[in-house]
């Protein structure tokens, strides 16, 4: 799993049948100082109604389809989470 940014959204009128219905973010990855990382943005199927700029968890591999509860959906990252704070190192 991995802490991201909401940073855009994917339109695509012609996908998978199976992705109909779903709607696709583009993910920035965070690191544990809460800044973006030099890493490539991810597509992330959004299961909870995350919005630009949010802060969220983001499931991926098998676990983004189970998370779906659809096993048979080709997708590989998943949004399981909006994110209200951090805490590390108690700080």
């Amino acid at each position: 799993m991995i802490i991201g940014k909401v940073i855009g959204n994917v339109v695509a009128t012609k996908k998978d049948e199976r992705l109909v219905g779903h709607k696709l973010l583009i993910i920035q990855p965070l690191d544990l100082d809460n800044s973006l990382m030099d890493k490539a943005p991810r597509v992330a199927v959004d299961i909870v109604g995350a919005g630009m700029g949010e802060t969220v968890l983001v499931a991926e591999g098998s676990s983004a389809r189970l998370a779906l509860d659809i096993s048979d959906i080709p997708i590989d990252a998943a949004v399981v989470g909006i994110v209200d704070t951090m805490e590390v190192k108690g700080q």
